[in-house]
């Protein structure tokens, strides 16, 4: 298991595509893909969770990957979340 504390940067924060598109990514993995933000853990692979979490532009993240391909997957989540 390994876990990363991000600074979202896409410029429009997590709005419905950024969100379909990133729950499009984890789902890519067969590692589970959690985001934390503030008292809430959300699946990665789940939209309605995601949509739910409402992350904006600035805010703070911490992704916990755990699995087979957790390494490639942490990669690729994190750079989806950090580009500006």
């Amino acid at each position: 298991m390994i876990n990363k504390d991000l600074k979202v940067q896409v410029r429009s924060g997590l709005e419905a595509r950024a969100t379909s598109e990133l729950v499009q990514l984890a789902s890519q993995y067969v590692s589970t893909i959690y985001l934390e933000c503030g008292d809430k853990k959300i699946n990665a692979k789940s939209l309605m969770g995601m949509m739910s979490l409402g992350l904006v532009t600035g805010e703070d993240v911490k992704v916990v990957v755990d699995g087979d391909d957790e390494e490639t997957a942490m990669e690729k989540i994190e750079s989806f979340l950090t580009a500006s």
